[in-house]
This record gives structure tokens, sequence and C-alpha cells, in this order.
């Protein structure tokens, strides 16, 4: 049997409406409106949604600075998410934790982190909790290639294989740690090798082909759910522009032309949508649709967020944890 059908072209729509929100998000920010940084996922797209179709709203995720993607997949709103963006109090966090630090709890996400490699020690600490309560839910722990190398990757994965924790470790592969090429900072092929040295499933995938992540992914998470354990899943994706904002000419100075030319030719909503056509699940005139739905429920959400009220200095310090 193939691939649900209805669950494909939700897939592809919502692929689609993580791409706008990036640059929507960079738009903003040019205009001056959104204060610090924005670190784009675009290119990644297919990881974030591959990944999170396999999940139920009551699983979790721990996510990174270049998070806004995996929030969108796990069902956050793009309207409280562009709010927090803009610094407005009707955002997730209250327009204290901006692009890097969104949360929502109700909905699973525990969090995008702007320190590298910091959602590995509060996944596993999930995964602990899971285990405690004796349910079958997962945590899903997104992370770049660069964090990788962190001392929080190799204890939490060690002990999650010790205690068989429900914990999926997600790495984004986009192949650069900032300006590091993976190459220069790991001595392995493939960072999925390092799985066997915990004694775990390592498992690499073409994260820029959404449906191999989420076949890949949905053994993993069945595993999980059974008791069986954590899965390293490295998927090997490329960021189409620099490592933020602020990087100029989006990476040219550490990355080739002709490099960044042939991971663009391999864009996965181009390579899904060719997909979609090829095989007769979705006409022009459809995809047009969900796309046309996508970049209006986008410039709504931005007009939401431009529209809402800054946060009063009263509440600065509320909701601090200490």
């Amino acid at each position: 049997m193939g691939m649900d059908v209805t669950l494909q072209l939700a897939m592809y729509e919502q692929m689609f409406l993580i791409r706008r929100f990036e640059e929507k998000a960079i738009e903003l920010f040019e205009k001056g409106l959104i204060r610090g940084n924005v670190h784009p996922c675009i290119g990644q797209e297919a990881v974030s949604v591959g990944v999170c179709a396999n999940l139920r709203r009551d699983d979790y995720m721990t996510s990174t600075h270049r998070g806004h993607g995996n929030c969108l997949a796990k069902g956050a709103d793009a309207h409280r998410m562009i709010a927090e963006l803009l610094g407005r109090a009707t955002g997730y966090c209250k327009g204290k934790g901006g692009s890097m630090h969104i949360a929502d709890f109700d909905g699973g996400n525990l969090g995008a982190n702007g320190i590298v490699g910091g959602g590995f020690p509060i996944a596993t600490g999930a995964g602990i909790g899971i285990q405690n309560r004796k349910t079958d839910q997962v945590v899903v722990c997104f992370f770049g290639d660069g964090a990788a190398n962190q001392g929080t990757f190799h204890e939490s994965l060690n002990l999650a294989a010790l205690w068989k924790l429900p914990v999926l470790y997600v790495c984004e592969n986009n192949q650069y740690a900032l300006s590091t090429p993976l190459h220069e900072s790991v001595g392995l092929p493939a960072l999925s090798e390092r799985g066997r040295a915990y004694g775990i499933s390592g498992v690499r995938v073409d994260g820029n082909d959404v449906l191999e992540v989420y076949a890949k992914v949905g053994e993993a998470v069945l595993r999980a759910r059974a008791g069986e354990g954590p899965t390293l899943l490295d998927c090997l994706t490329y960021r189409f522009f620099g490592h933020f904002t602020g990087d100029k000419g989006h990476g040219i100075t550490y990355r080739s032309k002709e490099e960044m030319e042939e991971w663009r030719a391999r864009c996965p909503i181009a390579r899904f949508r060719r997909h979609l056509l090829n095989t007769g699940i979705a006409t022009e005139a459809r995809l047009g649709e969900m796309e046309a739905r996508a970049m209006a429920a986008i410039a709504e959400a931005a007009q939401f967020g431009l529209d809402s009220p800054w946060p009063s200095p009263e509440e600065a310090l509320q909701d601090v944890f200490a």
C-alpha cells in the first residue's frame, strides 16, 4: 500500500508554508522590524515535516536556533510565532523569547534553544519522564551537525541507550556548523555511525526527500513507542541561505557557488512537487490553490503580529524561571 494521499498533500502544503514563513521573516528583518538575527531553515523543510508528520500532539520536541520549521511542523500557530519574532505580547513567549526561543508546551514543543546542543539534556529528561509515567509518548530532539560534537550529545545518547529511552535524536545535517564544513570537524564519513558506539540504531536519511524522512522516522517512532529505545537519525540536507540574516552572500565566503547551485537544484519542495504531479496525486491547479492558501495564511499572520501590542515594561520579570 502506498502512503496516504491526503497526508502527502498536507505535508506539501506545510513545507510550502514553512518556506513562505521564513521568507516573510527575512523580509521583516530587512525592514528593521525584527530585533536580533533570524536563522532561516529554507532548504531543510522536508526534515521538519517528515519527522513531525509521525508525531502526536502529546509527543514532545526540542529544537534549535534554526527552529521555525520544526515549530510549525509540530503544530505551532504562525500568528503567534510571527508575533514572537516581532517581540509582541501575543507571541508564544509574550515577546521575550524571540526567533531562537519559541516554546509551546501545549503542543509538546519544549522549546527551541539558542545554545548549541542545549536541547539534548531537555529531550533526554523528557524521555525519562515518559518512561516513569509509563506512557507511549516519544520525544524528538532536533539538532544540527555542529551540535554533534558537544558533550551534551554524548552524555545524552549514552543515558538514552542505557535506559532505552523513547527519544529520537534527529540531526538536521546541513553540512556546516556556521562556516565549518562537517568533514573538518568529524572523523567519520557519516554521523549515523556514531549510533553503534552507544549500542543504538544509527540511520542515514536523505533529508531532502520528505517521503524517505517520513518512512525512516516512522520506523524509529514505532520502536520507541514499543520500549525498544532511542534512534540516531542523520538527515542530510542543506540551508540555502547563510547561517543567519547577517551572513552576507548567504555563505558564499565559505561555500562554493557550484556547491550551492547543486543543492538548490535538489530543493525538497520542488522535488516533492514533481512527485505529486508525476504520480497524479495532484494537479497544477490543486497545488496552486494550496500554495496560495499558505501565502495568504502567512500574510495574515504577519499582519496579526504587526498589529499586536508590545508587552508592558512591568512584565519584564514575569514568567522567568530561576
